[in-house]
């Protein structure tokens, strides 16, 4: 890693990556990855089991070594001292003694920070405070995922990197995680997360980064991503003749299966292509269920880019 004695400028971005590679053996998880994370956003990093996304958020905490790039976290390389009362952690799993009372703690970190939040509001908010005197080993998957969050803010850090952190949340607790990552934005905090969630993703953050195989493969906003196209979908019996769809409909026009037996509709899709395309049911005897437009969601740019195959 390049030494940098730049020092911590106000103006640095939150996190900055450049040409990172990480390698583990014979195996590239980092592959000449370079991306920037803004103060004060929500910044989304998405991917495929194995793409790297875990392998580059503990290079910017400090847990790990790259093998060539350059990181800097707060303007800071990641392993400088002056970086640990000003960034908030919540790994992915662990990282509390087992033997350890929630509500102690969440106290105990708190002592760590010169203007902490309060450990109460944070239980009650995140619905621990009847599992306060619950030893860490006996709470519940999802209730020492909301701890974690709990202890990675509670110092009011200017930013906070969260690997997975509604993972195996039951809805109640999953919005209550997403109004306290919302809460940390507009407080003006910088977050970095990771999630399999595309939803969550989609309505969380400013900007989002797809990497699929250790490299940056898109980025830009949620609507960027997306795009204003709207799609008419429907489900009907798998193997229709899609080229004799097309045929009938306006030019431009495009039609895949995917996955089988769900269809997708793009182009100009307004009241003249979903009646074609409704009539072109009856004709061929198609019965069309759940028939329905909509815009293209950050789902379907994610299985567009990295595929549909299991990894």
């Amino acid at each position: 890693m390049e030494d940098d004695t730049s020092g911590d400028p106000a103006d640095a971005p939150a996190v900055e990556i450049r040409d990172l590679v990480k390698r583990y053996g014979r195996t590239t998880a980092v592959d000449g990855l370079s991306l920037t994370c803004a103060r004060r956003e929500v910044t989304a990093i998405l991917g495929p089991n194995g793409a790297g996304k875990t392998s580059t958020l503990e290079i910017c905490e400090g847990f790990r070594r790259p093998d060539g790039g350059t990181v800097r976290v707060l303007g800071l390389e990641p392993h400088d001292r002056a970086l640990r009362p000003r960034v908030g952690i919540m790994l992915q799993a662990g990282g509390v003694p087992p033997a350890a009372r929630a509500g102690e703690w969440l106290r105990t970190v708190a002592r760590f920070h010169s203007a902490p939040l309060d450990p109460g509001a944070l239980l009650r908010l995140l619905g621990l405070t009847e599992h306060a005197r619950t030893p860490y080993r006996r709470l519940s998957g999802g209730q020492q995922q909301r701890l974690s969050l709990a202890a990675a803010v509670i110092g009011r850090p200017e930013l906070v990197f969260l690997d997975e952190p509604t993972a195996g949340l039951d809805p109640q607790a999953r919005h209550a995680c997403w109004d306290v990552i919302t809460a940390l934005r507009d407080a003006g905090v910088s977050v970095v997360l990771t999630t399999h969630q595309m939803d969550e993703a989609e309505k969380l953050s400013d900007r989002v980064v797809v990497i699929d195989h250790g490299r940056v493969v898109a980025d830009g906003t949620p609507q960027s991503l997306t795009g204003a196209e709207r799609q008419l979908r429907f489900r009907a019996r798998p193997g229709l003749d899609l080229d004799e769809l097309l045929a009938a409909l306006p030019p431009g026009s495009a039609a895949k299966e995917s996955p089988s037996g769900h269809y997708i509709i793009e182009g100009l899709v307004g009241p003249q292509l979903l009646a074609t395309v409704t009539a072109w049911c009856a004709t061929e005897g198609v019965a069309a269920e759940d028939l329905r437009i909509e815009r293209r969601t950050l789902e379907d740019v994610f299985l567009e880019l990295t595929g549909r195959e299991l990894r």
